[in-house]
């Protein structure tokens, strides 16, 4: 289960979100897009627990999370390898998922000899790396070129199939692989949904 149940957030008198209620598809991928400032990663840091809402509840079996951020959260003293094996996974794991994402030259690298979308993509291999239920995922492809932003968003949904994932994205194309979209409009209680359908249209 995950759910926001009549959620309204508020940041220093700013109405974010005001008596939102919407679930989230166990084992599907669900997208969050609209315009800057409707949302969107107040919810992702609402589901994980990072803040609470100011009115209402959220909602959730899940208790082992894993969060993309926008921008890359590493340990500078610990290589690539390393710092994807602090979730619990071995070395060969923490190896195959870099390589996965176009990163099996530099597993022994530290961020600083790293470019700021590789160490994304180390971001995205230790939460692909984590026994996590639900995935967060909050533009994870920023800054990536197109052609390494297919293989990464490829990889990334391979190996999350089963698990719940919730993307936000700017990126109409990455809808594609979205299970459900979620658009929010610019009044802070709107929000629709689009149910995909079979052969990937929105109903």
């Amino acid at each position: 289960m995950l759910r926001l149940n009549n959620v309204s957030l508020s940041f220093d008198g700013k109405t974010v979100l005001d008596s939102l209620t919407c679930s989230f598809e166990e084992g599907c991928v669900s997208a969050l897009v609209g315009g800057s400032g409707v949302g969107k990663t107040s919810i992702l840091r609402l589901l994980c627990g990072l803040i609470k809402p100011t009115h209402g509840k959220v909602e959730s079996d899940h208790t082992k999370i894993s969060y993309v951020f926008q921008e890359p959260r590493l340990f500078p003293h610990l290589s690539a390898k390393q710092n994807v094996m602090l979730v619990g996974c071995d070395e060969a794991r923490a190896c195959a998922l870099l390589g996965a994402l176009g990163l099996a030259e530099d597993v022994d690298r530290y961020p600083d000899e790293l470019s700021g979308g590789m160490q994304q993509r180390v971001t995205i291999a230790r939460a692909l790396a984590a026994e996590s239920t639900l995935l967060l995922l909050d533009e994870p492809f920023r800054g990536l070129d197109p052609d390494t932003k297919r293989t990464v968003a490829e990889t990334v949904f391979d190996t999350a199939r089963g698990r719940t994932v919730v993307l936000v994205t700017h990126d109409e194309a990455e809808l594609a692989y979205a299970d459900r979209v979620y658009r929010l409009l610019p009044a802070p209680h709107s929000i629709l949904l689009a149910e995909k359908s079979a052969n990937g249209t929105n109903e």
